[in-house]
Parts: structure tokens; sequence; C-alpha cells
């Protein structure tokens, strides 16, 4: 572990790729090496790319990153993809779209899979993030799997959140059936040059002036076309602004100590749901009072608080 950390630090990039085999994977040493990479980061800016599946999420991230690289950028990419039945691991079906920055050392581009996690992103999606911050990326995107309307736990990671719709898919819709208006720092309607995509930015924008909105920044919306490039500098200038508003109003730095607070009782909720299950997997105990529920001979609320008396009183011993 210390020679890992030895390398991590001196920038070598197959460092970087087994650390976060190491937490994604859960092996030994993976608290270590967070609690080292914790210390360190704070720095990375992160944009969060959220959408349906095929709204052109992939290429998108790619041309970004061409623009952030031609400003001298280091640009880390995690794409959350669904996970393979057979394996568990990501389909890497989001790489495929993003070789055009396979030979830059300047870009680390990572697919995780979703192992059946909802939300559009993998349980230690937040981890490896941070584990970028402190690897040294400027800026890191992460991109959702693409689950349509359970996909909100990207608001709880990124300092921007981009939603990319697409004309004629019903996106105008789904903005107000996933809540997306809440979540979303700015709108980019991919695939701009189809036919319907004017009308999708105007359905954006009068859903936009109906909504409450939120005070001091209202969600710009920028037609874009990943395939042509059309409007994606645009894109890259209005995600600045939104950095910059949140920079000056404080809201960048008061919303990453609440998410870290969050992320506190996020790991201790794990923690403990991993001891209530060591305990199920014992006999007696809580698998007699779980039977004793299946039986009818007591009820869940005496059982559940029976349990967590049972797994609190070893857990402190």
């Amino acid at each position: 572990m210390d020679n890992l950390l030895e390398r991590f630090w001196a920038g070598d990039q197959r460092a970087l790729a087994r650390a976060i085999s190491v937490i994604e994977n859960n092996d030994a040493g993976r608290d270590e090496l967070l609690a080292a990479f914790s210390r360190k980061a704070g720095q990375t800016y992160i944009l969060g790319l959220t959408g349906s599946p095929g709204a052109g999420k992939s290429s998108l991230v790619d041309r970004l990153t061409g623009v952030w690289r031609s400003g001298g950028d280091r640009v880390a990419v995690v794409a959350v993809d669904p996970s393979s039945p057979f394996t568990g691991g990501a389909i890497l079906g989001d790489r495929i779209r993003m070789q055009d920055h396979s030979e830059d050392q300047e870009v680390f581009i990572r697919s995780m899979g979703s192992r059946g996690s909802l939300g559009g992103l993998a349980r230690s999606t937040k981890d490896v993030v941070r584990t970028m911050d402190a690897f040294g990326f400027g800026l890191v995107m992460v991109e959702t799997v693409g689950v349509g309307q359970a996909e909100l736990d990207i608001m709880n990671v990124a300092d921007t959140v981009v939603v990319v719709l697409t004309p004629g898919a019903g996106d105008g819709i789904q903005t107000i059936k996933a809540g997306i208006m809440e979540i979303a720092d700015v709108f980019a309607v991919n695939k701009c040059d189809l036919a319907g995509a004017d009308r999708l930015v105007m359905e954006v924008e009068m859903m936009l002036d109906l909504g409450r909105g939120r005070s001091g920044w209202r969600p710009p919306v920028v037609p874009v076309s990943a395939q042509t490039g059309q409007g994606v500098t645009e894109l890259a200038e209005t995600i600045q602004r939104h950095r910059e508003y949140k920079q000056s109003s404080g809201l960048l730095l008061a919303s990453r100590r609440e998410r870290l607070k969050a992320e506190v009782l996020e790991i201790v909720n794990y923690r403990w749901r991993c001891l209530v299950d060591s305990r199920l997997a014992l006999p007696g105990g809580a698998r007699e009072l779980l039977a004793r529920v299946a039986d009818r001979e007591l009820d869940p609320y005496t059982a559940a608080t029976a349990i967590l008396a049972e797994v609190a009183g070893n857990a402190g011993n």
C-alpha cells in the first residue's frame, strides 16, 4: 500500500487506476487510501451530466473534454455504465465514444459498473471522484448511467449538473415528472440539428418560467450538437459562468460542506447495515426474530428494536 501511494503521489496513472480498483472492489487498504486522498482533495471542480439513455451524454462529454483540454486543463471522466449481468463489471459502451482522447496523458477515463445501484451512479462514485481530485485533475466529469426518472443522485456529487435532453423523446414532459427542474443547473438540448429541437428549447424555457425556480440563478437552455460540435463552446462557457456564480455567492463552499456532512452519515448507515447483515448470517438471534415475524408470532417493530439492540451491543464489545 505504501508503494501504491508513493507512485500515486508521483503522478503514475497506473497507480491511480489500481487505487480506483481497490476502492471499487472494497479490497484491503481501501479505507487507508481514502483517508489519505481525503486530506488532499477539495480542489477539483465536479461536473455532472445526466439524462435519458441515448441522449448523447458520452459524445457530449467527449466534446467538452476537447474544449477544456484546449485550455490546458487536466480532465478526468467517470462514466457509469450498466453492469454486465454476468461479470458485474461495466459494459464499457461509454469508452467507445471517447476514443479521441485515449492517447492524451492529461485525460483519464474510467468506466464503472452501476452494480445494481439506483439513481444513475455506482455506490463508490463519490470515492472515485475524490481519488481523481487528490490525483490533481482540475475538472472531473461524471456521466450517469441513464436510467430515467430515478437519476437524481448526481446532485449529491456534482458542483454543476447538466441535464441533457433530445428532441422527439418526450423529454419535455420527463423534466416535470423526474424532478429534473430542481437538480439542473444547465439544460443542454442535444441533437439541435434535428426537427423539434427549437420546440423543446421553448418548452423547457416555458417550464422554467412557470416554476418557482431558484433565486440568483436561472438554468440556461443551450442548444448543442455533439456530432457536429455546434454550441459545445457556448455550453462550456455557460458551465463556467455557473461555476463563477457559485464561487462568488459562497454557494460552492456551502454545498460542499453539506455534502461532506451527508457523506459521513451515508458511511455510518452503510456500515451499520453491514453490521446488521453480519448478524443475520449467524444462527439464532436476529434470524430467529425474523422467523418469528414471518410466523406472525412477533410484530416487525418489536423485532427491529430487538435486532438493533443486539447489533449495538455487539458493536460496543
